[in-house]
C-alpha cells in the first residue's frame, strides 16, 4: 500500500461482541471488477487515498481483509419493525461488515457492503445490488453531505458483470457491489433481536459497546438510559436535518436507524421539490407513514422501540425520560439546520423560532421550490427576484428575516449560477439513462462535481451529531 498523509488505523473491536452480533460469511466471487466510483475525498479521512486501482479492486471487489482489521466479513443479525410490523426474519441479507478503522478524528468507522452476495439472512434474495441502485446511493449521500446531514458516505462502487432481475426496473440489469463508510453498523433492530430472544446479558454488552465505541463513554449503572438519551437527542437532530434538506428517506424502519443516528441505507429516497408534508418517496408507502412531514414522528416511534427493548435491563422511568429528549432536540435542531441552510446567524430563541415558522408557513402556502428558496434568500437578503416573494404569503417571512445577518461568503461562484443545485427524481433518471444505454458517465460526473461545489459554497457545517 502506498504512503498516505493520514495513516490507516485498522480496528477489530467488533470482536468484543462477535459471538452474538453476526455470522462469518464469504463474499461472492464476481466475473468483473470495474471501478465506477472511488471516493478519494472520504478515503483521505481514513488513510486510504494511496490505494492503487488494483488494490482498490482487491479490497472492495474481492474483499481481501485489511491487515489488523476483521479477519472475515460478518453478516450482522437483527430484527426490526418494517412499516410497524415486527419481522424477526431479517439481518444482513446482501451485505456485511467488512472492516473497522479509525478516521482522522479518532472515531471508530465501519466499512459495510451492499450487493456482496448471499448470507444466512438472504432468504430468497440473490444478494445483489443493481448498478442503478449504487449510482442512486452515491447521488443521495453526496447531496446529503453537502447539505449538512449526518450520513454514511458511499466509499466505493464496482460493477460486477452479473445480470440481475428486478421487478421495479427493466431486467436483466447491470449489477454492482458497494461499500459504505459509516460511523457504526449497529441498528436499533440489533437491540430488538436480543431483547426478543431474552438475551439480556448480551443486550447489556451491546449497550456498553455502543457507549464506549460510538459515544466514548464508559457504561455505568444507568447505561441503558444514557445510551437511549444520546440516541434520542441525535435522532431528533437527524429528523430536523431531513426537513431542512427537503429530504425523504422513504423507509425509516427500526432496522434502518443507526445507533449513532447517522443516516444510511438509501432505497426509494427522494428530495421534495416543495414543502409538501404528504410527499412520499416509496411507491409502496400507501398510507404515507414515512412521508416528508411525518419523518420526525417515524423516527421518534423507532426510538420508542429501542426503549421497549432496553426495558429488559432497565427501569422504565429513566427510559421514558430519555425518550422525552427527542422532541426538544428535534425543535432545536430544526432551528439550527434551517438557519444554517439559509445562511444567517442566530439572534435569539424566540426570534429564531418565529423565523423558522415563517419559512415553513411561506413554503407551505406558496409551494415554491425548496432549493430555489434557500438559494434566492442565501444570507438573508433577496438576491434573485421572484413574484411569489412579494405576495402576502411571504409577508410574515419578509418581516421576520429583515434583522438577520449573513454567515455565507456570497463571493463563491456558485451564488452567481442561474439555478441552484438540486436533485429531482427526473434528474436522477436522466443521469442514469446514458449510463444504461451507452455506458456514458459524464452527466453523473458533472453532477457530483456540482454537488461538491455547492457544498463548498455553503462553506460551513451545521451543529453536528459527531462523537
Amino acid at each position: 500500500m502506498a504512503d498516505t498523509a493520514q495513516a490507516f488505523h485498522p480496528e477489530h473491536v467488533i470482536d468484543e461482541i462477535v459471538d452474538f452480533i453476526g455470522d462469518p460469511v464469504t463474499a461472492a466471487e464476481f466475473p468483473k471488477h470495474i471501478i465506477r466510483w472511488r471516493n478519494d475525498k472520504a478515503a483521505a479521512d481514513v488513510g486510504l487515498t494511496g490505494l492503487s486501482d488494483d488494490e482498490w479492486r482487491t479490497h472492495f471487489g474481492q474483499f481481501e481483509p485489511f491487515a489488523g482489521s476483521l479477519r472475515q466479513p460478518l453478516a450482522l443479525r437483527y430484527h426490526g419493525h418494517q412499516f410497524r410490523s415486527y419481522n424477526p426474519d431479517i439481518g444482513d441479507g446482501r451485505g456485511f461488515l467488512f472492516a473497522q478503522m479509525r478516521d482522522d478524528r479518532g472515531r471508530l468507522m465501519d466499512f459495510g457492503t451492499k450487493g456482496s452476495g448471499t448470507t444466512p439472512y438472504s432468504r430468497f434474495g440473490d444478494g445483489g445490488l443493481t448498478l442503478k441502485g449504487g449510482v442512486r446511493e452515491i447521488l443521495a449521500t453526496e447531496m446529503l453531505e453537502a447539505l449538512g446531514v449526518e450520513t454514511s458516505r458511499t466509499f466505493s462502487l464496482i460493477e460486477t458483470g452479473m445480470a440481475l432481475h428486478r421487478g421495479d426496473e427493466p431486467s436483466p440489469t447491470r449489477s454492482s457491489v458497494m461499500v459504505r463508510l459509516s460511523h457504526g453498523h449497529i441498528r436499533i433492530g440489533s437491540f430488538q433481536r436480543l431483547a426478543t430472544l431474552g438475551l439480556n446479558d448480551e443486550l447489556g454488552q451491546l449497550v456498553a459497546y455502543a457507549l464506549k465505541h460510538y459515544y466514548r463513554e464508559e457504561a455505568g449503572a444507568d447505561a441503558p438510559a444514557r445510551l437511549l438519551t444520546l440516541v434520542a437527542r441525535n435522532t431528533g437532530r437527524l429528523a430536523a436535518s431531513y426537513m431542512a434538506a427537503g429530504f425523504v428517506h422513504g423507509v425509516l424502519n427500526t432496522d434502518n436507524i443507526n445507533i449513532t443516528a447517522e443516516s444510511f441505507d438509501y432505497g426509494p429516497w427522494r428530495f421534495a421539490q416543495t414543502f409538501d408534508a404528504g410527499f412520499t418517496a416509496a411507491y409502496f408507502d400507501s398510507t404515507g407513514l414515512y412521508s416528508f412531514g411525518r419523518q420526525a414522528e417515524a423516527i421518534h416511534w423507532d426510538v420508542v422501540q429501542l426503549a421497549i427493548a432496553l426495558k429488559n435491563i432497565s427501569e422504565v422511568e429513566p427510559l421514558a425520560a430519555a425518550v422525552d429528549e427527542f422532541a426538544p432536540a428535534y425543535r432545536a435542531g430544526l432551528v439550527n439546520r434551517m438557519l444554517w441552510r439559509l445562511g444567517v446567524a442566530p439572534r435569539g430563541q424566540d426570534e429564531d423560532i418565529a423565523l423558522v415558522q415563517a419559512i415553513e408557513g411561506a413554503l407551505t402556502e406558496n409551494q415554491i421550490n425548496i432549493d430555489r428558496f434557500y438559494f434566492d434568500w442565501a444570507g438573508g437578503d433577496l438576491r434573485v427576484g421572484h413574484a411569489d416573494y412579494a405576495s402576502d404569503g411571504f409577508a410574515t417571512f419578509r418581516q421576520a428575516i429583515a434583522p438577520y445577518s449573513s454567515t455565507i461568503d456570497l463571493t463563491h461562484p456558485y451564488w452567481t449560477d442561474a439555478t441552484p443545485c438540486g436533485m429531482a427524481i427526473e434528474e436522477v433518471e436522466a443521469i442514469w439513462k446514458p449510463i444504461a444505454e451507452d455506458d456514458e458517465w459524464s452527466m453523473f460526473e458533472r453532477k457530483v462535481f456540482a454537488i461538491r461545489r455547492m457544498g463548498e459554497a455553503l462553506n460551513r457545517r451545521p451543529m453536528a451529531n459527531r462523537h
